[in-house]
């Protein structure tokens, strides 16, 4: 009976012990993949974005060059950014920039190795839309730094809405119709004002 009663304490400690190691190896591979599943989301979007960046050049095949924003312009009322390609890849002023969302902007000059993109919320800039849902043409206007843009001089019976997409018509013949350019966030009308 004693020597019964030291074996099943032994054994006791001993499958302690091996508890005790097993439990120890499994936090450690639980600390370890627990960064890559922090991980798992941000690579989630990248490859969405990735992907809605892939649809595009199949969308629009043959014309479109993918470039990268090397820096924005100094002038802290201009809207531009400064991409990596120019002249060497047969960038031309005047083209359309887009990305996976939408326009984004067009460029405005063309140096060897890189180009200036002027971006559709710079005051200076204007793209001819039409809204998505009613057909209604108008003008989008940039209104500078931290401005959201404006479609002014519509009339007050023209029909559009908080939330409708607005696209470009086609009609200045820079921008192909069809690709999203902004969504109304607000309507403002100022009485005893013809538009």
């Amino acid at each position: 009976l004693p020597g019964q009663a030291l074996l099943h304490i032994g054994g006791y400690f001993v499958t302690r012990q091996s508890l005790a190691s097993d439990n120890a190896m499994l936090k450690q591979q639980l600390v370890e993949q627990s960064a890559t599943a922090q991980g798992y989301p941000a690579s989630q979007q990248e490859n969405a974005r990735l992907r809605s960046l892939l649809d595009l050049k199949a969308r629009h095949p043959g014309a479109a060059v993918a470039v990268e924003v090397l820096y924005t312009s100094r002038d802290p009322f201009a809207q531009k950014v400064f991409v990596d390609k120019g002249a060497d890849a047969d960038l031309r002023p005047g083209e359309a920039v887009i990305d996976a969302v939408g326009v984004i902007g067009q460029v405005t000059r063309v140096f060897p190795y890189m180009a200036e993109i002027t971006l559709l919320t710079d005051k200076d800039h204007a793209v001819p839309v039409k809204v998505q849902r009613s057909g209604v043409r108008s003008v989008l206007y940039g209104a500078g730094a931290g401005r959201a843009p404006e479609l002014r001089f519509m009339a007050p019976s023209a029909d559009i809405q908080v939330g409708d997409v607005l696209e470009t018509s086609g009609l200045d013949g820079t921008y192909p119709p069809g690709l999203a350019v902004a969504r109304v966030a607000s309507r403002e009308r100022e009485t005893g004002q013809v538009f």
